[in-house]
């Protein structure tokens, strides 16, 4: 019996790629009876459209690497995390948050600095310092979707490298570009690019679905965004590997049990007043942990 990916469910429908066809299909009544849920990237198990039948059957949903709820997609490889230099400006936090979240469910984050003019010296500056943050700790790379040329590939076919051969998602906050990045990588998306609200600075929701598209080898999901920053589930101990270079430096920490705040001796501590470990990321680090410590008290 056919396997393949379920790209796109709508109103009861799922359509199923198997690599050689895509059909739509129903589920099983066992798995509404058992109140299976099939969401966009399952791989599931599915029979074709009979003669005479408009759909096919998905008879199995194989069990999950990853998913979230908001957006409902699963097994996920990568995950782009995009933000701007500016308009709207880059919030750290909210970017490790991202970071945090991807590693939480064993997804490879990519760090993508978008809208950068490299022609303006103030930009390729804060592109840079930004770079300096990242690009020592995930794959980074920065783009620009369209330059003074009319050219829009500016750090694209490195993107396209990066993601080679993976189910990959965008992420990021609103107005960042995420819609114009997908544009351009699947042109057959046909997203509407927001643009940033006058009032607000923020970008205006421009996706409303979910939907899976290939690109090459690759898969990429058209998400309308991925909503949910909660640390739920993520135990204190376990935060400090979250972060790759907290979690690393941490195994010279005199103590085992270290949180890397005023404990004697701890090496996260110094590595950051050395410059190894940037200002941003341990600010982050401890926010989230105070966080998670803030949900055990209620």
């Amino acid at each position: 019996m056919p396997r393949g990916i379920v790209t796109k469910g709508i109103g009861g429908f799922y359509f199923v790629d198997t690599g050689e066809s895509v059909f739509r299909a129903r589920g099983r009544g066992v798995l509404k009876r058992n109140k299976a849920l099939i969401i966009v990237g399952d791989e599931v198990e599915a029979t074709p459209p009979l003669p005479g039948d408009d759909d096919g059957v998905i008879t199995k949903v194989y069990p999950r690497k990853n998913s979230f709820a908001r957006p409902p997609v699963s097994n996920l490889d990568k995950m782009i995390v995009v933000f701007s230099v500016s308009d709207p400006e880059p919030n750290l936090e909210v970017i490790d948050r991202l970071l945090v979240m991807a590693e939480s469910k064993s997804i490879e984050p990519i760090v993508c600095i978008n809208k950068s003019d490299l022609d303006d010296e103030n930009v390729k500056s804060k592109v840079n310092e930004l770079k300096s943050i990242y690009e020592i700790i995930y794959p980074t790379v920065v783009t620009c979707c369209l330059d003074e040329k009319g050219d829009s590939d500016q750090g694209i076919d490195e993107l396209k490298k990066l993601i080679s051969g993976s189910r990959v998602a965008l992420a990021g906050p609103s107005g960042v570009g995420k819609s114009s990045l997908t544009n351009i990588l699947i042109p057959e998306a046909e997203m509407e690019t927001g643009e940033i609200s006058d009032k607000t600075s923020r970008g205006r929701h421009t996706t409303r679905h979910v939907e899976i598209f290939k690109l090459g080898d690759s898969y990429v999901y058209d998400t309308p965004g991925f909503t949910s920053f909660d640390l739920d589930g993520i135990e204190e101990s376990d935060l400090q590997f979250l972060f790759p270079e907290i979690g690393e430096a941490s195994e010279k920490c005199k103590f085992r049990n270290c949180f890397h705040l005023k404990e004697p001796d701890c090496n996260v501590v110094l590595e950051l007043e050395k410059g190894t470990i940037s200002e941003s990321r341990y600010n982050s680090y401890v926010s989230s942990l105070n966080e998670i410590r803030d949900n055990l008290k209620y």
